[in-house]
């Protein structure tokens, strides 16, 4: 059920262990919601939670910014607070820990799968593995790396720290903004690509090998029985399986509250604009995560997609002008030969994101349902290390990581 980034990756693995895959998908064609226009970054070093020790302070004063990178619009929806409230439960320094040792693994692992399947398959989509660099415009900033340091060095990942001149030689770019970079953290293995595009690839690659694509085909219901799923009810008919797999995205809380399961995964608006690449030599070459904005900036082929902040307003896909002029504001100060600004594509999707920041991957209350869901902003860096463990699940191997940290279960 689902025909995202997550959705088709599980259906690859699947397949590929053997099982026959069917992919309900209400859209006309793969990726055609959250994975259409993400930020690009494949990034398993910055795999880290939102809910962190500073975070209930950083919320209170972003309150009162303009570009502020997280935004709350008050509503009458209970599932909201419930699930703020679970997010601030997160925010000490050891569940934070916790948390980040969770998503980092499954991060890094998802990265090795999709390095072994480029290199098994030779599917293309404007990828480049030429790290991330995370960007400190204050001192502030940088000193405040030094908590996600720690981890990174515990989970043996590669970084460097950069000083202005370092951040230049990584991100030539830069070069005419010097005096705005204070610092820098760079992760020389994190990569880049399309998620539309190598989604829209794998589904190619995933139909010619057996696997069958339901596209525009709306989910109405689920019939069950005891502690088995016995078949959907969808608009071009009833659809029996020996397994379910729950990949919708945001919209996975709904399905499960349905079948009487709890999932605590609420949609993060988040947005992104896409400008032609103006001046190559003034573009950047791979990711910089502006850390003052929370805006990733990538390099995609000819193009440059520029992403970020977090909106908290329930289910709608309005597009807001301040986000875009945040987005803006963030690439133009630091690449502002890089991009025509003059061409802008404007685009929003809805973060599915679990309180805790870690995905649910793995089975349910139900024997043959299995779930896939709350990534957040980390669908596109998990997505084939997700697929693959939960094929593993389903068709009884040892899954290459321990999935436990993953699971529903966590929640009690």
């Amino acid at each position: 059920m689902g025909g995202g980034v997550i959705g088709v990756t599980a259906a690859w693995y699947l397949s590929q262990a053997g099982a026959e895959v069917e992919v309900i998908e209400r859209q006309p064609g793969a990726a055609l919601e959250t994975s259409f226009a993400n930020a690009g970054e494949i990034s398993p070093g910055y795999a880290s939670p939102w809910a962190g020790p500073g975070m209930p302070l950083k919320a209170i004063q972003w309150l009162f910014e303009r570009h502020a990178p997280l935004v709350i619009r008050p509503g009458i929806d209970p599932a909201m607070y419930l699930w703020i409230l679970r997010m601030l439960r997160n925010c000490t320094t050891a569940r934070y820990a916790i948390n980040k040792s969770r998503m980092v693994p499954i991060a890094e692992y998802s990265r090795d799968e999709l390095r072994r399947l480029r290199a098994a398959t030779g599917i293309a989509y404007d990828e480049r593995s030429l790290g991330t660099l995370q960007l400190f415009r204050t001192q502030q900033q940088l000193d405040g790396a030094a908590g996600d340091i720690a981890v990174l060095e515990k989970l043996g990942v590669s970084y460097h720290v950069l000083d202005a001149n370092g951040c230049i030689a990584a991100e030539p770019g830069l070069a005419d903004v010097r005096p705005l970079i204070v610092g820098g953290l760079r992760l020389p293995d994190d990569e880049t690509g399309d998620c539309h595009l190598f989604t829209q690839r794998l589904a190619a690659l995933a139909l010619s090998r057996g696997v069958q694509f339901r596209y525009g085909v709306n989910i109405l219901g689920v019939e069950r029985s005891g502690d088995r799923i016995e078949a959907l009810r969808t608009d071009a008919g009833r659809v029996t399986a020996d397994a379910y797999v729950l990949a919708l995205g945001s919209f996975s809380t709904r399905m499960a509250r349905s079948l009487g399961i709890r999932l605590p995964v609420y949609p993060v608006k988040g947005y992104s604009i896409t400008v032609p690449v103006a001046d190559a030599a003034k573009a950047p070459v791979s990711t910089v995560m502006d850390e003052s904005y929370k805006v990733a900036i990538t390099r995609l082929g000819n193009r440059i997609r520029v992403g970020g902040t977090a909106e908290l307003s329930g289910y709608n896909t309005r597009l807001h002008p301040a986000r875009r002029a945040t987005l803006e504001l963030s690439a133009r100060s630091l690449f502002p030969a890089g991009g025509d600004y003059s061409d802008v594509s404007f685009w929003t999707g809805m973060r599915p994101m679990t309180p805790d920041g870690t995905p649910v991957v793995g089975a349910s209350s139900y024997r043959n349902l299995w779930l896939n869901t709350g990534h957040g902003t980390l669908g596109w860096t998990m997505a084939c290390g997700s697929g693959r463990v939960l094929a593993d699940l389903i068709t009884g191997h040892p899954p290459a990581i321990d999935p436990g940290g993953l699971a529903l279960a966590r929640y009690g």
